[in-house]
């Protein structure tokens, strides 16, 4: 029970729907065009950069792909999405 305590201390941070719904807009945009995307994950210290190829609805996932690999990152915890270049 600790440990399940110290894991969720700290919260993410919570958005309203209009926040979430212009982040839901970024990642389709990024997707349809097939941008090179760096996004600001919560609770990460690294961002997570590559070509969003899967935005997942059933599972709330955004499959990240970079040099062949996936990264898959739940929709909630993404804070920010920039463009590669």
């Amino acid at each position: 029970m600790d440990i399940l305590m110290a894991k969720h201390k700290q919260k993410r941070p919570t958005r309203d729907e209009f926040e979430l719904e212009e982040l839901g807009n970024q990642l389709t945009e990024a997707k349809d065009e097939e941008i090179e995307v760096s996004l600001t994950v919560w609770g990460e210290s690294d961002p997570v950069v590559g070509r969003i190829t899967v935005l997942d609805a059933r599972t709330r996932l955004v499959h990240v792909e970079r040099h062949g690999s996936i990264t898959k990152v739940p929709f909630l915890d993404v804070m920010k999405v920039s463009s590669e270049g």
